[in-house]
């Protein structure tokens, strides 16, 4: 059985260092997706419909290892990769500690042999298993270029993020590029901690974001 092992692969992309931001070019990905948004007075540890959206993502993720695992031609494991969010907002200014305005794309990478016709079928299978649900109707299988980005590793709760995002601008800035995201997002996490269960000070979350060439003054 072959193996792919993503997280080795793409280690540049989602175990940076802690110590110093980094610049990089993101190429294009496959994605499972799903669009959402923070009800008003709730936030994502609260929100159902953010619950909703991660249940689906994870079920179909998990459904397409097993299904190219189990498979009788040319079977292929791989691990299932993190949770990723691109963060922004639709009716005001993007602002990390305000997070009932909140809209998202939730996703998980998904490797090139997942195909359209795989991923309708691991769709109708936990729709078999689970019910049907809302949530599933809205995931998707696409592809995703985020470009030249900045990143680092924040280490830490998700409250203490905001001086970690202005370290990573400030490093960006000096080595001559500009923060592109804007007052509406899209600010991006990937999450390779259960704050459920992690220690809130040991958690670990990739912070990234596009950056362009700062024109001059």
């Amino acid at each position: 059985m072959k193996t792919l092992d993503l997280k080795k692969e793409l280690k540049a992309y989602y175990q940076p260092s802690a110590k110093k931001p980094a610049i990089l070019q993101v190429p294009r990905f496959q994605f499972a997706m799903i669009d959402g948004a923070i009800e008003k007075g709730s936030e994502p540890g609260l929100s159902p419909d953010f619950a909703e959206a991660t249940q689906a993502l994870y079920g179909i993720a998990y459904t397409l290892k097993f299904a190219l695992k189990k498979r009788k031609q040319d079977p292929i494991d791989y691990p299932v990769m993190a949770l990723e969010g691109l963060w922004g907002v639709t009716d005001s200014r993007f602002d990390i500690t305000v997070k009932d305005n909140w809209s998202y794309t939730l996703m998980i990478l998904q490797p090139e042999v997942v195909t359209a016709d795989l991923f309708a079928e691991a769709v109708e299978q936990v729709k078999k298993k689970k019910g049907d649900s809302p949530a599933l109707s809205r995931v998707r299988l696409e592809q995703f270029e985020e470009g030249l980005c900045v990143q680092v590793m924040h280490i830490g709760p998700y409250a203490t993020e905001p001086a970690t995002i202005e370290s990573m601008r400030a490093f960006a800035a000096e080595q001559g590029y500009r923060d592109r995201v804007g007052p509406n997002g899209l600010h991006h996490e990937i999450y390779l901690g259960d704050p459920r269960k992690a220690d809130p000070g040991k958690l670990k979350t990739v912070l990234r974001h596009p950056i362009e060439k700062a024109t001059a003054p």
